[in-house]
C-alpha cells in the first residue's frame, strides 16, 4: 500500500510539472467538459477530461502491475 501511495504521489507531481505543456494539448478545454460563468463566479467540470485520464492512469497501473 505504501508503494502504492508514493508512485501515486510521484505522478501527480510529474503531472503537475508538467501541466503547462499538457494545456497545450487541448486536456481541460475538451468537448463535454462544463464551464459555466456567471458574474462573480465561474464553475468547471472537467468531465471528459477526468474520463480520459481516468483511462490513462488505469491502464499504466494496470502495466505496472503485470
Amino acid at each position: 500500500m505504501s508503494r502504492f501511495l508514493i508512485v501515486l504521489g510521484l505522478i501527480l507531481v510529474v503531472v503537475g510539472l508538467l501541466w503547462p505543456w499538457l494545456a497545450r494539448l487541448g486536456l481541460g478545454r475538451l468537448p463535454g467538459d462544463i464551464v459555466i460563468e456567471r458574474d462573480n463566479v465561474t464553475v468547471y467540470l472537467p468531465i471528459t477530461t477526468a474520463i480520459l485520464l481516468s483511462l490513462f492512469l488505469s491502464l499504466v497501473l494496470w502495466l505496472l502491475g503485470r
